[in-house]
C-alpha cells in the first residue's frame, strides 16, 4: 500500500494542509460538511495503487489547515484548493466533491476553469430541484445531518442522527461518531447559506460530471443535475451505500472516480 504523505501551502492568512497520496495524474478528494481529508483513507489507496497521486486538503480548522474562519463563501473555500493545486503545479485535475464538498469543487471549476478536468458530486445535492418541487435546497434531514456532529447530544441520539441521515441500513453510524469539527461545521454552513447556488451549480460550462448517487441517500435528492446540464452529467448509483458512502462502500466509490477519470483522460491524449 502506498502510505499518504501531507505538506502545507500557506498564502497570507491562510494554511492548508493536504495529504499526498501516490504518483500519476491528480484527483482531489475533498469532505463533507464539518468532516475532515481522513475520511477518504480507505477509498485513497485505490486510486493510488491505480496509477494516480490522490490529494486531499484539509479544510480550514482541521488538521493544520487555518486561516479566517469569519464570513466565507464557496469562492474562499475553493480559492483553498486553488492553493494548494498551484503549489503542486499539477494541471487540469478530477475534483472529487463528497456532499457539502461538491460545492467548493464546482465553485473551483467556474473560478479556476484550467485546474479542473472533471468533477464527482458524491453523495452530493444540486443546490437546486426539480421542477415543481416545493422542497427548499439543503433541507432535508437538516436537524439529523446538524445533530450528527453536535457532542453536547447524548450519543445514542447521535447515532439515531447518523444511522437516518448518513448510513443505509447495513452501515454503521459508530464510524461517523468521531471527526466533527464545530468550527468547520460554522464556517461552511455559512458559506452555503451566503453563496447563491447559481455561482457554482453547473460547475462552469463544459468539465464533465459524475453524479455518483448512493442507493440509500436519504438527504440527497436525485437526479437533479442531468436534467439542467444534460450531456455533460453522468449518473452512477452506488449498492448498498447512505450518504456517508466512503465508510460503507469505499471500493465501488474508488473503482466509480476510477472509471470517470479513464473516461474523461482519453479526451486529454
Amino acid at each position: 500500500m502506498v502510505t499518504p504523505t501531507s505538506f502545507t501551502v500557506t498564502k497570507g492568512l491562510v494554511t492548508i494542509e493536504a495529504l499526498d497520496q501516490g504518483t500519476g495524474p491528480v484527483v482531489v478528494i475533498l469532505p463533507s460538511l464539518a468532516r475532515g481529508a481522513n475520511d477518504y483513507d480507505i477509498v485513497a489507496p485505490f486510486l493510488a495503487e491505480a496509477g494516480y497521486r490522490v490529494i486531499r486538503p484539509q479544510p480550514r480548522g482541521i488538521g493544520k489547515s487555518n486561516g479566517p474562519m469569519d464570513k466565507l463563501t464557496m469562492h474562499d473555500f475553493a480559492a483553498d484548493v486553488a492553493m494548494v493545486l498551484d503549489h503542486v503545479e499539477c494541471g487540469p485535475s478530477v475534483i472529487v466533491g463528497h456532499a457539502w464538498g461538491s460545492q467548493p469543487a464546482r465553485m473551483l471549476a467556474v473560478d479556476r476553469p484550467e485546474l479542473v478536468r472533471g468533477v464527482v458530486m458524491a453523495a452530493a445535492s444540486a443546490g437546486k430541484l426539480p421542477s415543481g418541487s416545493t422542497e427548499k435546497p439543503f433541507s432535508r434531514l437538516r436537524t439529523e445531518i446538524d445533530g450528527s456532529g453536535d457532542m453536547s447530544l447524548p450519543e445514542s441520539k447521535r447515532l439515531e442522527y447518523l444511522q437516518t441521515a448518513f448510513f443505509g441500513p447495513n452501515g454503521n453510524p459508530c464510524l461517523w461518531l468521531d471527526g466533527w469539527n464545530e468550527a468547520a461545521h460554522r464556517a461552511q454552513a455559512h458559506a452555503r447559506m451566503c453563496t447563491s447556488v447559481d455561482e457554482y451549480f453547473s460547475a462552469g460550462e463544459t468539465v464533465p460530471i459524475l453524479d455518483l448517487q448512493a442507493e440509500h441517500d436519504a438527504v440527497v435528492v436525485k437526479d437533479v443535475m442531468k436534467p439542467y446540464l444534460g450531456d455533460r452529467v453522468e449518473v452512477q448509483v452506488i449498492k448498498d451505500a447512505g450518504h456517508a458512502m466512503a465508510p460503507e462502500q469505499p471500493e465501488a466509490m474508488a473503482h466509480a472516480i476510477l472509471n470517470f477519470v479513464k473516461n474523461i483522460s482519453k479526451k486529454y491524449t
